[in-house]
């Protein structure tokens, strides 16, 4: 009896010890996962109103508006995410939208869009200001810019990219988790077969994102093709309702060669004739004919039609130029202020019309715009004539070409970028390293300052339509008891100035420029020469840069050399 007992109690035993390990590492198993529910209102970093955004596979720090059911984003969200092309008018509570064709227009709070084939009401505030700012509706944005916006309860998914993503789906139920850790507070619940994207591979948990847009991980082992290698992906389907219009540039047939004719009365346009014989290899001639002349977008002319005809019948295209300061160098009392011109649709308006009409009145082949009294306060009215004006310039063929000073991030509200894109040719002004009335001897165009122009001007600008602009010119310094005063030295005087100073300049390795200085009593003269030397330096930095042409400022200041070695440059392929 004894003997069959002994086995009934080692089996029982064995039994026990089995049951107390199966249970034992069930609960340890168990032990591992937390069943903590996360603050989904912390988690997306959300009150009520708001909405945290998931910009492709991306939880950006930005917040979207919610009001009645629809999502609003701010304008320094639209700028940066979606399109940065809308143009805010607060004083006449508008925004526009021009594209290469045409402008779109809307009230702030309205519900009505004006645009070019008629009104139409779009049922919803479009735009709407609070005291945080101005916030653009997401239906209104789809209208120009292609993307996706779907609304959850405290986030929003935005698309504005696709591609092709990494797929799974779960083996069995499951949960998506805030960290790579069983402890971690519960994001959402899983059902098996639920189809996840994995965003990140870990060893044994992975970042993925469902369906509706959470973000967080999920433990490999609960997914069928981990093992696999997750070779299973999908190409998204891209959004492509909007179509913008294409920003169609004219380009000149090889390299732009243009110079300036500084014309400061109707007398001046009597030069044309001996310029253009001695600048060899230039294709357009400039000149300097318009120039605002009062706050509602009015300008003087000293344009001629003979002018025109006479330039075209030596092979020559005439961009006029339009500026903003001869006027009030001519008539202080005028009190031009650009800003008030640019900032107001109708003088604006008045503006890119009477430009446009006269251009073509004239027979102008082009438009050369010289505004160099843009103040940061003033930038996107600028940028909005620009727009405007690109419009009417692309309808009637003419070229447009923009004038910038040597880009530096504390000039970027030029938008170079924009400029790039919407005008035929962007010129900067290559030179005023050290300028007129400055007080701080140097070169006004050294190499550096050239080469470095012309890389930061790249990274925004198509090198096809690039343009810099060469120096005709030097500064002579003069410095004598502390005061530093300066006189202009033109490349067609430097000879002669050289040989009456009895001067031997010396190359100077560091800007690329011949150097000189010596003293009279006790003043000391500096001069970093711009001749035919320093020329071909900057020329040949700029054919080995590949940019689209030359500018040269001004015609009245050059020599046959110079402009030799310019041909040059225009002819190198």
């Amino acid at each position: 009896m004894r003997r069959k007992i002994i086995p009934v109690l080692v089996a029982i035993v064995l039994i026990v010890v089995i049951g107390v390990f199966s249970f034992g590492k069930d609960f340890m198993e168990k032990s591992r996962y937390s069943t903590e529910r996360a603050d989904l209102d912390a988690y997306f970093g959300v009150s009520a109103g708001r909405l945290a955004i998931v910009l492709q596979d991306e939880m950006v720090e930005e917040k979207a508006l919610l009001l009645d059911g629809r999502c609003y984003f701010d304008k320094a969200t639209v700028d940066k995410y979606f399109n940065d092309g809308f143009y805010v008018n607060l004083q006449e509570g508008v925004v526009l939208y021009t594209t290469a064709l045409e402008t779109y227009k809307i009230q702030i709070g309205g519900t009505v869009l004006e645009a070019p084939d008629g009104k139409k009401d779009l049922g919803y505030e479009a735009i709407i200001s609070r005291e945080d700012g101005l916030y653009f509706e997401a239906d209104f944005l789809k209208r120009f810019v292609n993307c996706s916006v779907d609304i959850y309860d405290r986030h929003v998914q935005v698309y504005t990219e696709w591609g092709v993503r990494k797929v799974d789906s779960l083996t069995e139920d499951s949960v998506l988790r805030q960290d790579a850790d069983g402890m971690s507070p519960v994001l959402r619940d899983l059902e098996s077969g639920e189809e996840i994207e994995i965003l990140e591979e870990g060893e044994t948990w992975s970042l993925a994102k469902t369906s509706d847009a959470f973000l967080g991980y999920v433990e490999n082992k609960r997914l069928k093709n981990y093992t696999q290698g997750w070779d299973i992906t999908d190409t998204e389907k891209p959004v492509t309702d909007y179509t913008e219009p294409e920003f169609v540039s004219l380009s000149m047939d090889g390299k732009l060669s243009l110079g300036w004719h500084a014309v400061y009365g109707m007398s001046g346009n009597d030069d044309l004739e001996r310029l253009a014989s001695e600048a060899n290899g230039m294709n357009v001639i400039a000149p300097t004919w318009f120039s605002l002349n009062d706050n509602q977008g009015g300008f003087r002319s000293f344009a001629s039609e003979d002018y025109v005809a006479a330039a075209h019948g030596k092979g020559l295209q005439v961009w006029g130029v339009w500026d903003d300061f001869n006027y009030g160098l001519e008539n202080p009392e005028a009190g031009i202020n650009v800003g008030t011109v640019l900032s107001s649709s109708e003088n604006r308006q008045r503006l890119v019309k009477g430009i446009s009409e006269t251009a073509i009145s004239l027979g102008l082949d082009g438009v050369n715009i010289d505004f160099e009294n843009i103040a940061e306060e003033i930038a996107s009215h600028y940028i909005q004539f620009l727009r405007e004006l690109s419009v009417e310039c692309r309808k009637n063929k003419l070229f447009l070409s923009v004038d910038n000073y040597v880009p530096y991030q504390y000039r970027s509200y030029y938008r170079l970028d924009v400029q790039g894109k919407i005008a035929d040719y962007v010129i900067i002004m290559g030179y005023d390293e050290h300028w007129h009335g400055s007080g701080d001897p140097g070169s006004v165009a050294s190499i550096e300052y050239v080469r470095g122009g012309i890389s930061r001007a790249l990274e925004q600008v198509p090198a096809q339509k690039l343009v810099n602009a060469l120096p005709f010119y030097s500064i002579v310094w003069k410095s004598k008891g502390g005061v530093v005063t300066d006189e202009f030295l033109t490349v067609e005087n430097v000879e002669s100035y050289v040989g009456s100073h009895q001067l031997t300049p010396v190359w100077d390795e560091e800007t690329c420029q011949n150097y000189a200085e010596w003293t009279e009593g006790d003043a000391l003269f500096q001069v970093w020469l711009e001749d035919v030397d320093s020329l071909r330096v900057k020329l040949n930095v700029m054919n080995v840069q590949k940019i689209g042409g030359v500018a040269v400022w001004q015609l009245d200041f050059g020599t046959p050399e110079a402009w030799e070695a310019i041909r040059g440059f225009v002819e190198t392929p």
